[in-house]
């Protein structure tokens, strides 16, 4: 079977282990199911805008063509810097936008790769973005009614913990197992100021994630389509958004997002 299509992230649910789909024009493929079985990636040359779906030459951030990339919402500053959103204060890009993505109810969370990593997300997108980032455990930190107010706490929190995943690690299941997160959140909590801890959740339950992984690679090596048009070989798992092959062999699929593949299975 061949199906063509432009590459999006892959969907995601919540189960044990992890489900994903991946969409390609109007199909949906269960990756879980084609773990063990030789698949192919062919890239076309061609790389369409996520956004407006012109043609580009370049992808830039995830899949936007230059335009969008420097004056969509998706990509203002406080989607990196959370805590200078000013969606709140009926201020941004498009405020419209702002009103439906960041003037919202955000989560700070703590999750545990190989480190503990606080982070912000929209409420909507627990657990997608826990498991979209690798983590194997994770903990409700903060809630806020807005997005500036959750990067505020992340930006308290950073000088105490870490805001990045390794994640050469967390693709090789390096592990700190001593950790307890629920310990971890009663330390930083103290961290904050009065102001900030009044948004402490009072969730205490610690969600462990399992991958549809058989085994972890010693060593890692990244390929892409630009330099690898052809990608093919057994796919053996995933985690986070990356596809493991033989040799320890990883593709980023939302690294890729907006090329044009034909992905070929049996």
């Amino acid at each position: 079977m061949s199906i063509l299509g432009n590459l999006k992230k892959m969907r995601v649910s919540l189960a044990d282990p992890i489900q994903y789909e991946l969409e390609l024009g109007e199909a949906r493929i269960s990756m879980n199911e084609l773990i063990g079985k030789q698949i192919h990636f062919h890239y076309t040359g061609l790389i369409h805008c996520k956004i407006c779906g012109n043609k580009t030459k370049k992808a830039f951030g995830q899949g936007f063509c230059y335009n969008h990339f420097t004056n969509h919402p998706a990509n203002s500053p406080c989607i990196i810097r959370p805590e200078l959103c000013e969606g709140h204060l009926g201020v941004g890009r498009d405020v419209e936008w702002e009103e439906e993505n960041h003037v919202q109810p955000h989560v700070v969370y703590l999750a545990l790769t190989s480190a503990v990593k606080v982070g912000v997300t929209r409420s909507v997108q627990v657990p997608t973005r826990w498991i979209d980032q690798g983590a194997w455990q994770v903990i409700h930190l903060a809630e806020t009614p807005y997005r500036q107010l959750a990067g505020e706490i992340e930006v308290a929190l950073k000088e105490h913990v870490t805001d990045k995943t390794n994640w050469r690690k967390m693709l090789q299941d390096v592990r700190n197992e001593e950790v307890d997160l629920l310990d971890e959140k009663d330390r930083l909590a103290e961290e904050l100021s009065p102001i900030l801890q009044e948004y402490i959740s009072d969730k205490e339950d610690i969600l462990t994630l399992t991958y549809p992984m058989a085994h972890y690679p010693e060593k890692i090596k990244s390929i892409g389509f630009d330099k690898l048009p052809d990608i093919k070989g057994e796919l053996q798992g995933i985690r986070g958004q990356y596809l493991f092959f033989e040799h320890g062999q990883v593709l980023n699929i939302r690294k890729h997002t907006g090329y044009q593949v034909e992905l070929s299975f049996n």
